[in-house]
């Protein structure tokens, strides 16, 4: 199942990427994405959810970033590592089904297939401040 959920995230992360970079519809983006992938019905139902979750948070997703890396403007943030980002800070704070660890580990993943060289310790960074938050915050 961590195969099928991790390529499911990498659907999900080029749906974003397109979605951000070209601006294009949402749904029609992860139609043809689905559509081009080998993915099995419960990958294919795991990566819809993630960009649908995604896009209807976006605005929050961005502003946790925004607190959580402010020496990085959002839109200097590489756009693959923008979306990574983005896909995690969902899995950890409004999805809540993956252990923390494993959604940073994932993103980390993510971030050394897709990003620079840079990209897996900026992410993971990132995220490290976003769990210690969430952390903070739930037991507040």
């Amino acid at each position: 199942m961590a195969g099928v959920r991790r390529k499911a995230r990498m659907v999900a992360l080029q749906a974003l990427y397109e979605i951000d970079c070209a601006r294009h519809d949402p749904r029609q983006t992860l139609t043809r994405l689905l559509e081009e992938s080998t993915l099995p019905p419960e990958g294919r139902e795991f990566a819809e959810e993630l960009v649908i979750g995604v896009v209807a948070h976006r605005e929050a997703i961005d502003a946790v970033i925004r607190r959580t890396a402010p020496l990085w403007p959002l839109a200097q943030i590489a756009a693959i590592d923008r979306n990574i980002l983005r896909l995690a800070i969902y899995e950890i704070l409004f999805d809540n089904k993956v252990p923390l660890r494993a959604a940073i580990n994932e993103a980390v993943e993510l971030a050394k297939l897709f990003g620079s060289e840079s990209s897996p310790r900026f992410v993971n960074g990132v995220l490290g401040t976003v769990s210690t938050h969430a952390r903070s915050s739930s037991s507040s």
